[in-house]
């Protein structure tokens, strides 16, 4: 009868495989994600070359200009007249990709300003010669000239760039920061709607520093924007973030701000509790992601856009037709200052074109969009695929069934490719793939590898109550089947669901089977991923212990760990079954750390590998006491002791449980160390006060503090619990030989 069951098919192996798919598909590892973006960069490739539309320009600082002009960087008098002559022939906005950080280098200037002062303090000078050399010295101030020509053009968009991270900040000082921050700050985002106050701490791409012009050049310029972009693993740029957070403000790019000036309208947008909901600038509807990163619709190598060479531009070499009403991207394309990207098409293409790009992408509205529903959409195209090898395969012969495969895999390809062409839709071709090839090499092995199946079938068994490292030690020493026990400090592990008893009223015997499986499912999934043992489940309870049978010095941090992410996933099940209309769960948890027996008990017939002892117990009793508390994972001093170092935790009180009768100090676990949220360090601060009062008998000061924890977590169970506390003892003061110890009334 057990071979029966545990006897592999065809249908299996392939119900297996897209299992595993779909769940590496949830995992998304970094080598096949990588896989992917370069499918996406094919794409790209076979479909060619896109004509884009005739409103951008690039007026590019090239190897001609760099001749006639000198080395860059050039004085900011020539950025003046590029500007003055755009200007002059009807550009509709200017927008510079670069950053002029520092002041213009002009020794002249230097010695005029040395001039002036020596004339100063010679009392014979005449002041008309002064003011002379004061307007010589106005003429010489390039950055002035520069600022009074951006001022005056009224349509010149400045470029500035984020650090996204912190290495190499090192040598830049709080005040340049500060500085670089006041000059962009006019061009922060004014519309942006949150709809939620969970929704204001979404992530977004964050930013460390940013390096702006200089004031004077920053105040006359129409705006500014930032030309920063963030590359994938392999160094290739095909999203552009639209919304960068930077101290709390939120600031648009290069790209936004020209196209605000073109359009003259306005850009929103609207952030849910997951992102990014919606982008619009005016009337176009942008799709970005939850983060606001648009995909890039690249068409083609460098030079998709016209390019103009800046001294063509300034020697009046450039008709004026071919300039008038455009919007004008200035930036470097010579090789010594070659602002180099990677990018589907090339490994060198210019910067300030990615730019020309983005803005030519929301113009036209010519989007490469990857909806939210398209990770559904890519799930039901791994299950049909499933569905469709797991009736065909089984009935063919290697020989056909490699022909199944190839058809079904070029259908694949060219669904997908039609849909990138023709719809600009970016669908998922990498898993469907790797679907098809390990079903089809899973049931050819499958076919010829019979000689070790039923000791793989038994092992299959074993895995879903064992863990693994488990089951290995069994094959590899049966002697462990044998009766008896040692005693070994390990952390035990009790888990059981808040209200059970009115949980399962509200749910049919059939609706609580299933429902109960799936969560001691995955609750059982997170012990055996820290190499938890599983010793047993009692209804809807999960007995547990870390350190046995393989031993490991950190199984108490361990322990925590899951008992962490096993409420993690508590809330994932509490949200997914509250949309399905079921009662919501609640986890709560004990882990105690000590000496305990551990071993195989029970019969020679019938054994089980379990833990014994009053360590064990009193794990047992935390789980429970968390409920007058309010909260969810209650450690005993032993446990916190191990594991202070790798966690956040509050001391919660002195309590004597049932059936003990010493008291033991408890923690409430909250996080992994480091991982504290702002509110929750406050929340905790005063909490810590109020519990310092408490101790000393000081009711009211102790109360003011929990209020003040309340004011930030209106949740917080501990300050609830001690403000009830408190209130009693004010009206029934406990005796003088008082120790704070609380003695628990149930189990």
């Amino acid at each position: 009868m057990i071979k029966k069951l545990l006897k592999l098919t065809p249908f299996k192996i392939v119900l297996l495989i897209t299992t595993l798919v779909i769940v590496t598909y949830l995992a998304d590892p970094s080598f096949i994600k990588f896989m992917e973006l370069k499918s996406f960069d094919l794409r790209f490739i076979y479909r060619g070359e896109v004509k884009p539309g005739n409103e951008v320009a690039i007026a590019v600082i090239d190897e001609k200009s760099l001749d006639e002009l000198g080395k860059w960087p050039w004085p900011r008098n020539i950025q003046a007249d590029l500007v003055n002559k755009l200007t002059q022939k009807g550009v509709r906005v200017i927008g510079f990709d670069a950053v002029f950080s520092e002041p213009d280098i002009n020794p002249g200037l230097k010695k005029l300003s040395e001039v002036k002062k020596r004339l100063i303090e010679d009392k014979s000078v005449k002041p008309e010669l002064i003011k002379l050399v004061e307007k010589a010295e106005g003429e010489s101030n390039n950055d002035l000239i520069f600022a009074d020509t951006l001022k005056k053009s009224g349509n010149t968009i400045l470029g500035y760039f984020f650090h996204f991270s912190q290495e190499g900040l090192e040598h830049i000082s709080k005040e340049s920061l500060n500085a670089s921050l006041e000059n962009i700050r006019d061009s922060q985002y004014n519309a942006v709607r949150f709809a939620s106050a969970e929704a204001q701490s979404v992530p977004l791409q964050g930013a460390y520093a940013a390096e702006a012009s200089i004031k004077p050049l920053s105040e006359a310029a129409k705006g500014s924007g930032y030309f920063s972009f963030i590359t994938d693993d392999d160094g290739a740029i095909r999203k552009a973030p639209l919304i960068v957070r930077y101290e709390d403000t939120l600031f648009p790019p290069l790209s936004i701000q020209m196209l605000k000036q073109y359009l003259d309208t306005e850009i929103s947008f609207v952030i849910q509790d997951y992102g990014v909901d919606e982008v619009q600038l005016g009337d176009i509807a942008i799709p970005t992601d939850e983060y606001g990163s648009l995909l890039i619709n690249y068409y083609g190598p460098q030079k998709m856009f016209p390019h103009y060479p800046i001294t063509d531009i300034i020697h009046d070499r450039v008709p004026e037709d071919l300039l008038k009403d455009k919007i004008i991207l200035v930036g470097p394309t010579a090789l010594g200052i070659y602002d180099l990207r990677i990018t589907p098409f090339q490994k060198n293409y210019p910067g300030v074109e990615i730019h020309a790009t983005i803005i030519d992408n929301i113009l036209h509205q010519n989007f490469i969009i990857r909806p939210e529903w398209m990770a559904a959409y890519d799930l039901a195209a791994i299950v049909l695929i499933g569905i469709i090898l797991s009736l065909l395969l089984p009935r063919l012969k290697a020989l056909y069934a490699g022909g199944v495969i190839l058809i079904i895999s070029l259908a694949h390809l060219g669904l997908t490719y039609y849909f990138f062409i023709d719809k600009g839709l970016w669908i998922n071709i990498v898993y469907p793939l790797l679907e098809t090839a390990s079903v089809y090499v899973g049931i050819t092995v499958y076919k010829y590898a019979t000689e070790e199946k039923e000791k793989r079938f038994i092992k299959g068994a074993f895995s879903q109550y064992l863990a693994p490292a488990v089951i290995n030690q069994l094959i590899d020493n049966p002697k462990m089947l044998e009766l008896g026990g040692e005693e070994k400090v390990l952390t035990a592990f009790f888990s059981d669901i808040k209200g059970f008893s009115t949980f399962s009223e509200k749910l049919t015997p059939k609706e609580l089977v299933n429902l109960l499986n799936l969560y001691l499912t995955e609750m059982t999934d997170v012990v055996l991923e820290y190499g938890g043992t599983v010793d047993k489940f009692v209804g809807d309870a999960i007995v547990a212990f870390f350190g046995a049978p393989v031993s490991y010095e950190d199984h108490a941090k361990r322990a925590c760990y899951a008992s962490l992410d096993i409420q993690k996933k508590s809330v994932e099940l509490r949200e997914r079954w509250k949309k399905e209309g079921h009662p919501e769960v609640y986890t709560r948890i004990g882990l105690n750390t000590g000496p305990m027996v551990v071993g195989n008990m029970g019969t020679t017939r019938k054994m089980n590998y379990t833990i014994m002892g009053d360590a064990v117990n009193l794990a047992s009793r935390l789980e429970g006491a968390n409920k007058p508390y309010g909260t969810y994972i209650m450690l005993g001093e032993p446990t916190y002791l191990v594991a202070k170092d790798s966690i956040e935790a509050r001391e919660l009180d002195s309590i004597r449980v049932m059936g003990k009768s010493e008291p033991v100090r408890v923690y409430e676990l909250i996080a992994r160390k480091g991982e504290l949220d702002r509110a929750k360090t406050s929340v905790i601060e005063s909490y810590n006060k109020g519990l310092s009062y408490y101790k000393e008998r000081k009711w009211d000061d102790a109360i003011s503090q929990f209020k003040m924890a309340l004011m930030t977590d209106s949740n917080d169970g501990p300050s609830k619990t001690y403000i009830n506390r408190c209130n009693e003892f004010k009206a029934s003061p406990p005796p003088d030989n008082w120790n704070g110890v609380y003695v628990m009334k149930e189990k």
